[in-house]
This record gives C-alpha cells, sequence and structure tokens, in this order.
C-alpha cells in the first residue's frame, strides 16, 4: 500500500516549488498517521558487494 507517511514527506520535501496534494481529508490523514516501514526489496546490497569484486 503506498498510502504511508514516507511517501507524503517525499513529495513534500522534493517539490521545488509548488505541491499541490490532490484528494480527500481523510485520506491524507491517514497518510499522516500510517508509519508503517515495508522491508525494502531493492537489491542493493547484492549490487554493492557486487561491484566491488
Amino acid at each position: 500500500m503506498l498510502l504511508t507517511r514516507n511517501l507524503l514527506y517525499t513529495a513534500l520535501t522534493r517539490a521545488k516549488k509548488l505541491l499541490i496534494i490532490i484528494g480527500n481529508d481523510k485520506t491524507i490523514s491517514y497518510m499522516i498517521q500510517n508509519a508503517d516501514n515495508k522491508k525494502r526489496n531493492t537489491g542493493l546490497e547484492y549490487k554493492l558487494k557486487n561491484f566491488i569484486t
């Protein structure tokens, strides 16, 4: 699920001039309250280890 505080924070901090959030108040409130962090499977550790060797 993408309705997380982290995603909202990323949108807020990456906006350079203007940020328009489209959605209802209930959804935005849910995102603010939802601090659920899922483990990301990016493969970064594997890529870094194989890049060095």
